[in-house]
């Protein structure tokens, strides 16, 4: 069964229908986007995803997928693509000698971690997550992806907050996006 992609106005039609806005959270003056509408409508989510896969790269072999809700975009978009999915995770949740990188946030740091041998060297790669936001995390789990010696293909997101500049953290990597939204 072959479903139509849909349209690009159709997209902008489900960010303001399935994207819920929280003024002042977590903090005063943030204005936090939630996708749980979106995830919990699957009709919407799979029209996402069929467009979404419409702005990668051919070829991908992995998909990694930032915890967490990297994890829950992640891993249909790699069924969809056919490629396997690999989840970074925070510190401390992976047996064995994971793949380990520390980086600064605005408001401390964090660590991430890539289970061991998850990736062939070569393989044709895609780093996934919800947001790019300031870029803090996307660039630690690409530079992390990298230690595996992978063609890194690009980085992809939901949303960006074109506001907080994460693009300039990431200049080295193509980068797409369902929805920018310019605050």
């Amino acid at each position: 069964m072959s479903e139509t992609v849909p349209t690009r106005e159709q997209i902008e039609d489900l960010r303001r229908s399935h994207i819920a806005e929280y003024p002042d959270f977590p903090t005063p003056g943030v204005l936090f986007r939630d996708i749980t509408p979106l995830l919990r409508d699957a009709r919407a989510l799979r029209d996402v995803i069929r467009y979404w896969i419409t702005l990668l790269p051919a070829d991908i072999e992995y998909v990694v997928g930032t915890e967490a809700r990297g994890f829950v975009l992640g891993a249909p978009l790699a069924y969809e693509l056919g490629a396997g999915f690999v989840p970074v995770r925070k510190a401390g949740k992976l047996p064995g000698s994971p793949a380990t990188l520390s980086y600064d946030l605005e408001y401390g740091s964090a660590v991430v971690q890539i289970p061991e041998d998850s990736l062939p060297a070569g393989a044709r790669t895609l780093m996934v997550d919800d947001l790019l936001a300031t870029g803090g995390t996307a660039a630690a789990t690409l530079e992390l992806t990298r230690q595996f010696d992978v063609e890194l293909l690009g980085a992809s997101f939901l949303i960006e907050l074109e506001g907080l500049q994460g693009r300039r953290k990431l200049p080295d990597v193509p980068l797409t996006t369902v929805w920018s939204i310019p605050d």
